[in-house]
């Protein structure tokens, strides 16, 4: 059985796992599950996950594993996505737990606002972008010893930030403000061969 893996395009935390199994050469089908028009919200789809949530991948044994961070750790086990150093690994989680908590609920939120609901910015909740400034300014010193988050090389940190940081543009964020960031944010779509967002 081939993994699947249920994401809606729109989704950077679908992209994680995308990018990972990409990276990997791991074969994959995916199944689009757009959450706007209530897919994860089917019978069918709380069956695989009660959660209601994308991304969802079932394993070839038949398993399935939900939450984009757990995913990531799951696929890049042993590989050189996660640092064989104690501490570098260490690290990485501790960028991967911060992502969750501190820059998807701002970045991620006020981006899916503004570009999917198409709400104005003065409709929204003012703190989405004062936590988000902050969150891209802590990335921005976190990035001043080095090219790269954790253990400087790519790991699962940076696949696991770029996701929303190189679109926060379409949350009203402007880069230009982090230099560091900005220069990290094309390093990793080269080191991943995506197009410029």
């Amino acid at each position: 059985m081939t993994l699947r893996v249920y994401g809606d395009s729109i989704s950077g935390n679908c992209h994680k796992v995308r990018w990972v199994l990409d990276r990997l050469s791991r074969p994959y089908e995916w199944r689009e599950t757009d959450v706007l028009s209530g897919a994860t919200r089917t019978p069918e789809f709380l069956a695989i996950n009660p959660a209601g949530q994308v991304p969802t991948v079932v394993l070839e044994d038949g398993r399935t594993l939900a939450q984009s961070n757990a995913i990531m750790l799951h696929l890049a086990e042993g590989t050189d996505l996660v640092p064989a150093d104690a501490y570098d690994r260490a690290r990485m989680f501790e960028w991967l737990f911060w992502e969750q908590y501190s820059h998807e609920p701002y970045v991620a939120v006020r981006r899916f606002h503004l570009h999917y609901l198409k709400k104005a910015p003065a409709e929204l909740d003012p703190k989405l972008f004062e936590r988000g400034s902050a969150a891209l300014a802590r990335m921005e010193a976190g990035l001043a010893d080095g090219d790269y988050l954790a253990g400087g090389r790519l790991s699962l940190a940076d696949l696991a930030l770029l996701a929303y940081t190189r679109l926060s543009h379409e949350g009203g964020f402007d880069l230009r403000l982090y230099p560091r960031v900005r220069a990290w944010v094309a390093r990793v779509e080269g080191d991943l061969g995506l197009p410029a967002a």
